[in-house]
């Protein structure tokens, strides 16, 4: 039996069955480049799901990790920190936010989210309006609301009903529908700028337009998910601020501490008004070493201008796929994205040549079948792009 053989032996026996994992163990990881038991290296075009944006393992963040794990670690938010205090303003100054709240993950931020806009609606307005509409093929999270408020069906809701109330899902960029979902129970809109599960799909600009003063006109609030979507990612700070608009609230993790346990939700004074002492707290989010380590991240981000340097990277990946595009009619349908958030939607079912680029050495993402997903490090060689690029037309010239 090998090592990896008897990985997977064991991890059967003692992990709930909920993963449908890819045939490849990792033992190290630095930088762009991941190691397998065997020693095989791939190139990590995946980052954790956008979540190592600065690359695996860098030693500036281990030094921050290592000193502040001897200063302090956790001791609840029952306490002021100095630490919170740098992180939340940091972050702060890369929007037009004027609050955060802390998380351990996304799926928590976004819950925070929801909970502000419907405490907000109640306690501040004075409206019973608590329903929240999202898009459909929007992802959300996995606890219970944040599940519900995910706009697709299948595998992911199956089995876990009653699920809450309150939430409905309109089409993406249809504003007549959105228009005819809001009503007097109607507490906020929620959508992701940019639709990752939902296979990379930036929403059109007319339709935000139309979100917005709709939201105004009604006197409902506006949620921005950018767990997936923020922090340089898309070539600015916040996917957002391509479209020109300030959220009421948004929400962050994944990246904010490159691999920690982290998630923020951001308000404006007004949406923060919803939360008061008691109202919605966490025991572990926002503690003393994650917020050293993502003070770090966001400086790192800011003196290596990572947003310019994701929009010069996605524009190079996108202009050399869709001359692959025009190379091969029909095996690629679009290249859809923004910055490094990119998908490149085959014409055919994708199975075989995800197999075969990672059985090269290039770890992405499939999703829908047909969408080869990347979230490269903000970090990457542009060669190891170029590499990439060469397997994929190497294997789109084979394939019938």
């Amino acid at each position: 039996m090998t090592k990896y053989e008897s990985l997977v032996e064991k991890n059967n026996k003692v992990i709930c069955n909920t993963y449908g994992r890819y045939p490849v163990d990792v033992t190290k990881a630095k930088g762009s480049r991941l190691w397998d038991l065997a020693g095989r290296e791939y190139i990590d075009l995946l980052s954790g799901i956008s979540v190592a944006n600065l690359g695996h393992c860098r030693d500036d963040l281990a030094d921050v990790m290592a000193e502040q794990a001897r200063k302090l670690v956790q001791v609840s938010n029952l306490f002021y920190q100095a630490e919170q205090v740098e992180c939340a303003e940091k972050l702060l100054a890369t929007c037009g936010a004027d609050k955060v709240f802390f998380s351990n993950s996304g799926a928590e931020a976004n819950e925070a989210a929801i909970k502000l806009a419907r405490r907000y609606m109640r306690t501040v307005k004075e409206r019973d309006a608590y329903e929240i509409i999202t898009l459909e093929g929007s992802f959300h999270g996995r606890t219970l609301a944040t599940l519900t408020a995910t706009g697709q069906t299948g595998p992911i809701k199956d089995g876990f009903g009653p699920l809450p109330e309150g939430f409905s899902y309109v089409p993406v960029n249809d504003i007549e529908a959105l228009t005819s979902a809001v009503s007097g129970k109607t507490a906020a809109i929620m959508i992701e700028m940019v639709q990752g599960e939902g296979g990379i799909n930036p929403l059109d600009h007319d339709y935000v337009d139309g979100i917005i003063a709709l939201a105004k006109e009604k006197d409902i609030l506006l949620i921005v998910d950018e767990i997936q979507s923020g922090l340089c990612r898309t070539g600015k700070w916040w996917a957002h601020q391509h479209y020109g608009i300030t959220p009421d609230i948004f929400t962050s993790a994944k990246a904010l501490a490159n691999g920690l346990p982290m998630g923020a939700m951001l308000a404006t004074d007004k949406a923060a008004k919803g939360f008061t002492p008691g109202s919605h707290a966490t025991t572990f989010g926002g503690g003393a070493l994650v917020s050293k380590v993502s003070s770090k991240v966001l400086d790192i981000m800011t003196e290596n201008k990572l947003d310019e340097r994701a929009a010069e990277l996605g524009a190079f990946f996108m202009g050399e796929a869709n001359k692959m595009k025009d190379k091969y009619p029909g095996k690629i349908n679009s290249v859809r994205g923004l910055g490094l958030m990119l998908g490149v939607e085959l014409g055919f079912d994708g199975s075989e040549v995800f197999t075969k680029l990672r059985e090269k050495g290039f770890i992405l993402n499939l999703t829908k079948g047909t969408i080869l997903r990347l979230l490269p490090a903000l970090t990457i060689d542009k060669q190891d792009l170029v590499v990439f690029l060469d397997a994929l037309d190497s294997l789109l010239a084979k394939m019938d």
